[in-house]
């Protein structure tokens, strides 16, 4: 696959029912299906540990070095990965990853050539596609069975809130993807409820409002919010925005089912690959001593 390239070579529909049937359990309720990220957090539930959720964004510093990024984070501890795809309008994100998506786009990455990095680094462990809604409608219908067939395991889309677009909805929910939902701080627990309800994976809980970025202190209403999303949802709750240190990783560690961490390991890839690595196994260490 290459970056410019619409369906994969390969790539027909019954590849795309293998990969629809890749993972499925048979509930009371039918056939659920089950991602790599559904096992992951089981996995990790079982031996009594925190996810370390490390984002990056596609293309930053450059294609080479964020291959290299995304495919040695297993190795410094990391349990999910969310690929940024870089976007001109970043709303919700704050000046580091602006920065990061602005670098990557002017060197020409695309969702496409986000994909095609995600298949040619092979990360060991799941990936969750980070985007916003417009790249990936112009990317096409097929766009989410690519995705899966290129090593993508969920999406997260950042401007699609519930009951905005039932049909977008209805065709991210379908798809081979856990589909990740987002729970603000402020939302009401009926909300909350239904924002669960639509999502699969894990519920990605925003720890305080406005844009993403590193900060000094966590909220200190973080362990009523967290308690509030779990009355809602048998879901797992990652908790980010604004967590940047060993000491806040450990801190929410303790509060919620995994670690989001974003800013920081992106301002640290700028430097070298080898500094956000180190990050990546110092928040291990901080998660697991906690």
């Amino acid at each position: 696959m290459t970056a410019t390239s619409g369906t994969p070579e390969g790539f027909d529909s019954v590849t795309e029912t293998r990969v629809r049937a890749a993972r499925a359990i048979v509930t009371p309720a039918g056939i659920e299906h089950v991602t790599l990220l559904d096992e992951k957090f089981t996995e990790l539930r079982t031996k009594g540990r925190k996810a370390l959720v490390c984002y990056i964004t596609a293309g930053h510093p450059d294609v080479v070095r964020s291959a290299e990024l995304l495919a040695g984070l297993a190795d410094a501890g990391a349990d999910v990965v969310e690929v940024g795809v870089p976007f001109s309008d970043p709303m919700a994100d704050g000046p580091v990853i602006q920065q990061s998506s602005q670098i990557a786009i002017e060197q020409g990455m695309t969702l496409e050539g986000t994909l095609d990095l995600v298949a040619r680094a092979k990360p060991t462990i799941p990936v969750v596609l980070f985007s916003y809604l417009n790249p990936l409608i112009a990317a096409g219908p097929n766009v989410l069975d690519r995705a899966s067939h290129a090593g993508v395991h969920g999406v997260l889309v950042t401007d699609l809130p519930v009951g905005a677009d039932p049909d977008r909805e209805s065709w991210l929910g379908d798809s081979p993807l856990s589909f990740v939902r987002l729970v603000a701080p402020t939302t009401p627990a009926e909300r909350m409820a239904e924002i669960a309800r639509h999502g699969s994976g894990f519920v990605y809980l925003i720890s305080r409002l406005g844009v993403t970025g590193t900060r000094d202190e966590l909220p200190a209403d973080l362990e009523q919010t967290v308690a509030r999303v779990r009355a809602e949802t048998s879901l797992p709750i990652c908790v980010g925005f604004g967590v940047s240190t060993p000491d806040q990783a450990a801190r929410v560690a303790r509060l919620a089912d995994g670690v989001v961490v974003g800013s920081a390991l992106v301002r640290a890839a700028g430097e070298s690959v080898d500094a956000a690595l180190s990050l990546a196994a110092s928040l291990r260490k901080g998660i697991d001593e906690a």
